[in-house]
């Protein structure tokens, strides 16, 4: 299964998160280079955008996946 790296942004109003496919890679180490590149580059831009890897099938179930809610993390709780 291959690896996609989008850029995710929430707009403010809560509406629908808009992705945007930067590339595909067969291996992990190149796919997380790049993710790690644009992660630094938007750090310096101060932007309100995320740079996210994901190992899906394909295309459309990477995009399923990542405009999914993800419950929040609770730390410490028994």
């Amino acid at each position: 299964m291959p690896y996609f790296v989008y850029f995710i942004e929430q707009p403010a109003d809560g509406s629908k998160k808009v992705l945007e496919h930067l590339q595909t890679f067969d291996d992990y180490k190149s796919a997380r280079a790049l993710a790690r590149e644009r992660r630094a580059e938007l750090k310096t831009q101060s932007s309100t955008r995320d740079c996210r890897l994901i190992f899906a099938k394909n295309q459309i179930e990477a995009e399923k996946l990542l405009s999914a809610p993800r419950e929040e993390r609770v730390v410490g709780e028994d």
